[in-house]
């Protein structure tokens, strides 16, 4: 692996990037996107040879993790050559975050194109709450996901799970019994204002990370563990389980200061800050220069002066960020 070349003014070093593979989602979930979308044309987005050459110019400068998120990054076809082609770049790290609906089938094959982990959402174990969440997932298939991950022999899987005021904080503890019982990792959420919502006042919605901590410790105690993950998760170990419970706290704790991590849409807006609009156009570059990858990489190189030094995100629950987490990449 080549010695990192991406710093920010900050002296933060980038070595984990997200590259989002579609907007498209077979879920609607309802902090993560309207009801009825609008999804961005065929030509606006980037071709998967595109996402593969972006992927390959940040490994050379560096980039040592990649994550494919979506929307949900399984429902893009051929999908799975994108992923045997990444697999062949010797990251130390290879992950993707799904929904969980297209893993019964999928699993394995993934796993043996390359990919050593994945983060599977699970906001509720009530098949009727999960369908009021998602609006149109099946809880059975997602459940079945996750036994066809686990059989599939993945690195590492995590839950994770975006935790609501009135929709599924009551659940924190079943979640934490089922993640014990299946020995994953879970990751509980606060949820960020992303994208204009209509289904619930975020304010009042958001359940902070302490509270949920506190909901956890009535049964189990937590101990800060020492490892670090490279992510915003911010982990704790109970004494009788070697199952880690994470937390990302963009309200009530901000990880800016350790921010190494960057963003690229399915557009190919390079994303310098989850909760800021700084970007650069990649797929102009990439369009432009089609086989220059030396302009590719010194646009790379050029963006990391556009990181903001931390997001802003509110409390409560105002939106700053118009765009949806779909539109995002996860």
């Amino acid at each position: 692996m080549p010695a990192n070349q991406l710093t920010d003014r900050f002296g933060r070093t980038v070595n984990y990037v997200r590259l989002s593979v579609t907007d498209r989602c077979d879920f609607r979930c309802v902090y993560c996107m309207a009801e009825e979308m609008v999804f961005l044309p065929r030509s606006q987005i980037l071709s998967l040879e595109e996402i593969a050459r972006v992927a390959r110019n940040f490994v050379d400068l560096g980039t040592e993790k990649i994550r494919l998120t979506g929307g949900e990054p399984l429902v893009r076809k051929g999908v799975l050559d994108l992923v045997r082609e990444i697999g062949s770049y010797g990251l130390r790290d290879f992950a993707m975050t799904t929904n969980g609906s297209q893993l019964p089938e999928m699993a394995d094959e993934l796993r043996r194109g390359g990919l050593h982990r994945l983060n599977i959402s699970l906001d509720s174990l009530d098949a009727d709450k999960f369908h009021r969440i998602t609006r149109t997932g099946k809880l059975s298939q997602v459940l079945d996901g996750i036994e066809a991950a686990r059989e599939a022999g993945f690195r590492g899987i995590k839950l994770n799970t975006v935790v609501m005021k009135g929709r599924n904080d009551v659940e924190v503890p079943e979640l934490i019994e089922f993640a014990r019982k299946k020995q994953l990792d879970i990751t509980f959420i606060e949820e960020m204002p992303l994208g204009e919502i209509s289904e619930h006042d975020r304010g009042l919605a958001l359940c902070t990370s302490a509270e949920v901590r506190d909901i956890i410790r009535q049964r189990h105690e937590l101990i800060p563990a020492t490892e670090d993950s490279g992510g915003p998760a911010r982990y704790y170990r109970m004494p009788d389980s070697p199952v880690r419970v994470g937390f990302i706290s963009p309200h009530s704790h901000n990880f800016c200061d350790t921010c190494n991590r960057v963003r690229v849409t399915v557009e190919g807006r390079l994303l310098l800050c989850l909760g800021n609009e700084h970007s650069m156009d990649l797929r102009e570059v990439l369009r432009e220069f089609p086989g220059d990858d030396e302009k590719l990489r010194q646009a790379i190189i050029s963006a990391m002066d556009l990181k903001p030094e931390r997001h802003h995100f509110s409390s409560e629950g105002e939106v700053q960020i118009l765009r949806f987490m779909n539109m995002t990449g996860g």
